[in-house]
């Protein structure tokens, strides 16, 4: 990791039950580095273009755990993460025989008096967590 570039404010971290299965799936098929791993606590810190995310292997007893850990995991959260080509990830994804959560759609979303446009499609990792990947349409007055 290169301490000389400010870290985000906010990094999520996934619990995983299957930490290679998940590494694979967010290096392999989302195309996502590996900024610094701990494999012997089945760990990873995960970039993207930017946006950081990571994984932790499911520890039994886990002190930060708050409740059963049922699959899908992250229910009634979606992470939002930007891409430069959003159709090239989705392509990639297909390639990998991943299914797809919600296919490519064109969305436009109320921002007080504009609207913002996302060409985007959802995918959930082997765990569960729903993950959108947008490309950024701008913005406009009226739909």
């Amino acid at each position: 990791m290169d301490l000389s570039i400010p870290t985000p404010k906010l990094i999520p971290e996934l619990c995983c039950s299957d930490y290679n299965k998940s590494l694979s799936f967010y290096t392999d098929v989302l195309g996502f580095n590996i900024d610094y791993k701990r494999e012997e606590e089945g760990f990873a810190m995960l970039e993207k273009e930017g946006a950081f995310l990571m994984i932790d292997l499911l520890h039994a007893g886990s002190t930060w755990t708050t409740g059963a850990m049922e699959k899908p995991f992250g229910r009634g959260i979606n992470l939002q993460i930007e891409v430069e080509d959003v159709d090239a990830l989705y392509e990639n994804v297909k390639k990998h025989n991943h299914p797809i959560f919600i296919e490519m759609e064109e969305k436009w979303y109320r921002a007080d008096n504009i609207y913002v446009g996302n060409r985007q499609f959802l995918v959930q990792d082997p765990d569960g967590y729903l993950l959108r990947f947008f490309e950024n349409l701008g913005s406009r007055e009226k739909i």
